[in-house]
């Protein structure tokens, strides 16, 4: 047997190098880079940089998936690339870029596609590095994450609120993992990161890995797989590049993966209404997930791309051991399909989105859309009837303008996500989005995070972003309204004065030097009414009923080096 596997191995050595090293989706920097690119037709139109991570030696053609434009030849510190050769380039090993990512919050937890790190107030850093193997077909990419957040005291809901109020509070958060905060002193953890084992030839790879994901074509928000939790162990089927057919490209994955609990509770848990306890415990239990996204280019439409993503949880305990226990993502999209006309008798969640990104290579422009759906719809008449129930969306446009400088742009950026349930939640209730009462009480989670849009249930946001582009250089302002679980307070405040609303005005840039990426970001936040507390300013004598409320400030600072070998 050993000798037989000494052979094969050998076997596998003479395989001509397949790249299966990915950009991690936690380098927006370069990710964005290259999504402009396209734009300006400097980048195949056929990628739809709708299923992340990318992997640019493969779909792009690069020969360092982290220097896709070439920055580094004569520029970088040192003459070696870091990476060693063996067996004739069928092998290689290289250093991974050293990443740090710091954030600070003045007052209260703000976080947005941050992947491993927590909502917290105070100083946070992740530090990320690892190193890059592959002989033939195999690739090891350990690539480890290391978290730090001071993870200071801050008001968080408020205590003064009515025993109703708390019981809807409760009604939502006993249906999801999405504590406040994360313990009462200093956060540390260590988490794979991204990392992978993987087999890959031609357009197809097969392995194991725990790197964050990206479906679908947000940018700011993704509504189904997003960063904005820490990367989950899974197993996947993904391409690497497109599939070219007679009827046009495809791209896609499925994984089959494993949610973690936070292990944290949510505030005041002893807290009771006319005698009954509000928090109820969760299951002590891991979740399983199935999941794929599929996106497709029409061969006679360019620039034009369609999609489908949707995943599936159950608990371990729940979890049965035919095919369809396993693989639920190839049963019925309708309830009525499934099971008759009851429901699982094991509890179990489904979640969906379609898509559609269209580029304007040409006017240097795109259009993205993106539709999402929190459960199965009982039947097509159900669908039609009600399409708006459970339902999510979120749309965006960017635009590059010219300037009279070579390689120099204006980036336009307008996108707007909304979470918050519509007229139909009272009549047939189904909790927000990401928590819908399905027996499934840590809901789309991994860790305490959200695995889609990272604005959290009940929310909207709207975003304005204008900045100077050059290459990898970028110099902007961007402007955020955000709208916070609205569903809360449409339950339980009631209140047209109190609604939580952030004001956000932000000052970015991103640069370039030698080995070095460098982005930065100032974020002011005015955030009317905090938590939904509505406190009157009475000072002035308006005794009519829209007197102004209190607001809140804070400040946000996040910086991010990488150094690349």
């Amino acid at each position: 047997m050993h000798k037989i596997g000494i052979v094969i191995l050998c076997l596998l050595l003479k395989i001509t190098l397949v790249s299966g090293q990915s950009l991690p989706v936690g380098s927006p920097m370069l990710t964005d880079a290259l999504r402009r690119a396209q734009l300006l037709g400097q980048v195949d139109s056929s990628i739809s940089f709708t299923v992340l991570p990318l992997f640019p030696q493969k779909a792009l053609k690069t020969e360092n998936s982290f220097d896709p434009f070439n920055t580094l030849t004569g520029e970088r510190w040192g003459k070696s690339a870091m990476a060693l050769h063996f067996w004739g380039k069928n092998g290689k090993i290289q250093l991974l870029p050293i990443t740090i990512q710091q954030q600070f919050n003045t007052h209260h937890p703000f976080s947005l596609n941050d992947g491993a790190m927590i909502p917290a107030r105070g100083y946070q850093t992740l530090i990320r590095g690892g190193l890059y193997a592959q002989a033939g077909p195999l690739s090891i990419q350990l690539n480890p994450e290391y978290i730090y957040a001071a993870n200071n005291d801050f008001q968080g809901f408020y205590k003064e609120f009515s025993d109703a109020v708390w019981t809807e509070y409760y009604r939502l958060y006993n249906n999801i993992d999405l504590p406040e905060k994360f313990g009462d002193k200093p956060y540390q953890k260590t988490f794979w990161g991204q990392s992978s084992i993987r087999l890959t030839a031609g357009p197809l790879s097969l392995g194991l890995s725990s790197e964050n994901l990206w479906w679908g074509p947000g940018i700011r928000n993704s509504l189904l797989m997003s960063n904005s939790a820490p990367g989950f162990l899974h197993f996947t089927v993904n391409t690497v590049k497109p599939i070219r057919t007679f009827l046009g490209n495809f791209e896609g994955q499925i994984i089959c993966g494993r949610l973690e609990n936070s292990g944290f509770f949510p505030p005041d848990t002893s807290r009771t209404n006319d005698g009954t306890k509000l928090y109820i415990s969760k299951r002590d239990d891991w979740r399983y997930i199935n999941g794929y996204v599929l996106s497709y280019h029409p061969k006679w439409v360019p620039g034009l791309f369609l999609g489908i993503n949707t995943t599936h949880m159950v608990y371990h305990e729940d979890l049965g051991n035919s095919f369809r226990d396993y693989f639920p993502i190839f049963s019925s999209l309708t309830k009525k399909s499934n099971y008759g006309e009851g429901e699982s008798e094991k509890p179990n969640d489904q979640r969906l989105s379609i898509f559609t990104r269209w580029l304007w290579a040409k006017a240097h422009a795109e259009l993205y859309v993106e539709y999402f759906r929190e459960d199965h719809a009982f039947d097509l008449r159900d669908m039609i009837l009600q399409i708006e129930h459970t339902h999510a969306w979120m749309f965006g446009i960017q635009k590059m303008i010219p300037l009279t400088r070579t390689n120099e742009y204006i980036q336009l950026q307008v996108e707007a996500t909304k979470l918050e349930q519509t007229t139909t939640n009272p009549e047939r209730p189904t909790g927000s989005v990401y928590l819908h009462y399905a027996g499934i009480s840590h809901g789309y989670s991994n860790y305490g995070q959200l695995l889609g849009a990272g604005i959290g249930p009940g929310s909207n946001m709207q975003t304005l972003a204008v900045s100077w582009v050059k290459q990898l250089k970028t110099i902007g302002i961007e402007l955020n309204r955000v709208v916070q679980n609205n569903d809360l307070h449409n339950h339980a405040i009631k209140d047209p004065r109190a609604n939580w609303v952030d004001l956000n005005i932000a000052a970015f840039g991103t640069w370039n030097y030698k080995n070095l990426l460098l982005s930065a970001k100032c974020q002011f936040i005015n955030s009317y009414n905090y938590q939904h507390y509505y406190q009157p300013l009475t000072d002035k004598g308006d005794n009519s009923y829209w007197v102004p409320g209190k607001n809140t400030f804070n400040f946000q600072m996040q910086l991010s080096t990488s150094y690349r070998f």
